[in-house]
């Protein structure tokens, strides 16, 4: 079964599965409404063990996870049914091959109404021991807790979904830029659903997306840029209050930023020594290009040709198209233009080594404010510090550690996870600092000395966050 069908089938069994104990509390037993429930709900549990002898449905705080599959908006759209399974202490469900349907009528029938299998035995604030007892004797359905184990696996599951997300996101920035090479504009249906899916990831893990758009590859920076410049535009956005449509209509645009360069010369595009006057001439025509396609491209929302025209004008009048002027630019523009910076100067290219974090934000702070935002700057600061969540740094003590997030009063500063100690022995039992709050006092590690290659390291830093 491929990963988007089981995708797929994992929302359908939750979905399902809420909707047939819904059922049950609205009818009778044996009523036509709970048949057929309880019928969708066994045949989508059919097509999920099809492949695998079990498959389970996870309950971790607000967090849904089917198989090593999170779902999106668990907590908003399942809230009522989460609160019923961990009210009955039930954070894990399990259906294994043979699971009958009057097994599935015993599950459901006790969920909805726990209370008919109740005795005295109950006590106030405490989960009912008998609903407990009668689901745990059922067979081909395990029904408990999540263990430790389950926990930290369920956490690499969801760092691997992500991680998968970002993939798939590069591969399908090339099809649309490929496709708008072949056919004059990019498929708008394919840029609607990758933005979309970003979205989702940005609302629900966004240290981790914004993580993996550190990872460095060299030989698709086209499409990472195009990915990179939407999920940190979209995490500005977020950062600022915009959610909805709204928050996808920015990562569309930000996704679209260069799409006019499809129609660049190869050679230009691709040349490792300084542009001439010429060709520099040709590669500013890009803006112009990105506007014409995307205003022709049905469907398209009409903040992408605006944000591709002015995503290199800067708010003192320089910039390009030369002798374009505006009295403002749009928000959208502004954060994509920080993006597309801060993610260009990071990046080591061919012709261009990679800058640290400090002096990419002193680049976005120079001319005293006159080309970036300075009030969106700072946000930016605030949002990635001098050292972003995910970085690999070596600290002041020789110990190795993953930043966690960052101290918007002081950036140098943030909350790191120690994994590897002075003597370069991986630590058994990780522990958190947060430098701001470290003194002479406390002892341990203050400051960070300087990040660390992970590749270099033979560490994958996402596992610890």
């Amino acid at each position: 079964m491929d990963a988007t069908r089981r995708s797929r089938l994992s929302e359908e069994l939750m979905r399902r599965f809420a909707a047939a104990v819904r059922s049950v509390q609205l009818y009778a037993s044996g009523h036509p409404l709970v048949e057929r429930s309880l019928d969708a709900l066994s045949e989508t549990i059919t097509q999920l063990i099809a492949d695998h002898a079990t498959i389970a449905i996870g309950l971790i705080e607000q967090e849904i996870v089917v198989g090593d599959t999170p779902l999106p908006k668990g907590a908003e759209q399942y809230g009522e049914f989460i609160r019923r399974l961990q009210g009955l202490g039930i954070e894990r469900v399990a259906f294994e091959r043979g699971v009958t349907i009057e097994a599935l009528r015993i599950l459901i029938s006790t969920l909805a109404h726990p209370e008919r299998t109740m005795t005295s035995a109950g006590t106030a604030g405490a989960a009912p021991a008998e609903p407990l007892a009668t689901l745990q004797s059922l067979v081909h359905i395990k029904v408990g807790r999540i263990s430790l184990d389950e926990r930290a696996s369920t956490s690499a599951a969801d760092i691997a979904t992500i991680r998968r997300l970002y993939s798939d996101a590069v591969n399908l920035a090339g099809t649309l830029w490929e496709g708008a090479q072949r056919d004059g504009e990019p498929d708008p249906q394919e840029a609607g659903q990758l933005v979309d899916n970003l979205a989702q990831a940005v609302a629900q893990n966004r240290t981790a997306l914004v993580a993996l758009t550190a990872l460095k590859d060299y030989d698709n920076y086209t499409f990472t840029h195009m990915v990179n410049v939407s999920i940190l535009t979209m995490a500005q956005a977020r950062a600022l209050g915009i959610e909805g449509a709204p928050l996808r209509e920015f990562g569309l645009a930000a996704l679209m930023h260069d799409i006019g360069k499809v129609r660049t010369p190869v050679e230009i595009l691709n040349k490792t020594d300084k542009l001439t006057d010429a060709e520099f001439a040709i590669m500013r025509m890009h803006v112009v290009d990105g506007a014409e396609i995307l205003r022709r491209t049905p469907e398209m929302p009409p903040l992408a040709p605006v944000v591709a025209f002015e995503h290199h004008l800067r708010l003192d009048g320089t910039g390009y198209p030369i002798g374009a002027t505006r009295t403002a630019l749009n928000v959208a523009t502004m954060l994509c233009s920080i993006a597309d910076v801060y993610d260009a100067m990071r990046s080591q290219r061919a012709y261009q080594q990679s800058f640290p974090t400090d002096r990419i934000l002193a680049v976005l702070k120079r001319n005293d404010g006159l080309q970036f935002d300075q009030h969106l700057v700072r946000r930016f600061s605030q949002l990635m510090g001098i050292y972003p969540p995910g970085n690999l740094v070596r600290l002041d003590t020789g110990e190795l550690g993953v930043v966690l997030r960052v101290y918007a009063p002081d950036p140098y500063r943030p909350s790191v996870r120690i994994i590897v100690g002075a003597s370069a022995e991986k630590l058994q039992r990780p522990y958190d600092v947060n430098l701001w709050e470290a003194t002479e006092e406390t002892g341990g590690p203050r400051a960070v000395m300087r990040p660390v290659d992970p590749a270099v390291a033979g560490i994958d830093p996402l596992t610890y966050l």
